[in-house]
This record gives C-alpha cells, sequence and structure tokens, in this order.
C-alpha cells in the first residue's frame, strides 16, 4: 500500500536531518495517513479512505466530502477517488431535472 494521501496526494518526502555541526542525515518524512470512513450526502453511502489528518480537516472545513471531491483536481486524487467524484457530478447533474 502506497504511503500517499487519497484526496490530496501528498506522499513520503525525502531530506536530511542535520546536526549542530552541520551533519546531514538521510531521512524520510511520512505523511500522517489515517483510515477513515466519510460520508457521501449525494451518492447516501459511506467510503473507505486513506487521507492525511490536514485533508480530513480540509475536507470538514469544506462542508463534506462531495464538496471536497468537486472542488479537488483530478492529478492529485487516487484512482477511487476520481470514480467517485464523477459519480457524485452524475448524481448532482440528473437531481436538477428530477426536480423540474
Amino acid at each position: 500500500m502506497a504511503r500517499r494521501c487519497e484526496l490530496t496526494g501528498k506522499a513520503v518526502q525525502v531530506g536530511h536531518l542535520v546536526s549542530h555541526s552541520n551533519r546531514k542525515t538521510k531521512c524520510r518524512f511520512l505523511p500522517n495517513l489515517c483510515n477513515v470512513t466519510l460520508q457521501s450526502d449525494a451518492l447516501g453511502k459511506r467510503v473507505r479512505l486513506r487521507v492525511t489528518a490536514h485533508a480530513l480537516r480540509s475536507v470538514e472545513h469544506r462542508g463534506g466530502l462531495d464538496a471536497f471531491l468537486i472542488k479537488a483536481g483530478e492529478c492529485d486524487l487516487s484512482q477511487t477517488a476520481r470514480l467517485l467524484k464523477r459519480e457524485i457530478h452524475k448524481k448532482l447533474a440528473e437531481a436538477p431535472a428530477v426536480a423540474a
């Protein structure tokens, strides 16, 4: 399983730990990934995703999974998140037609 956020695309970064004497030691900085179940209001189902804590806060700030995915760019999303976004777009596109 890749260490990558499914919503933001944040992944492992490589860098150095620098000591006081300026010695550099290679280090990997891992994202803070959490396994979460998010509710999609448009689809009416729950979705299990592996996201960073930062992305989870962003989802809450935007007003839920649907609002986050509609605004998110395709390049950052994982394959499952892209499929979810397309399903949500289809569901929201047919909703006004039923109401009219």
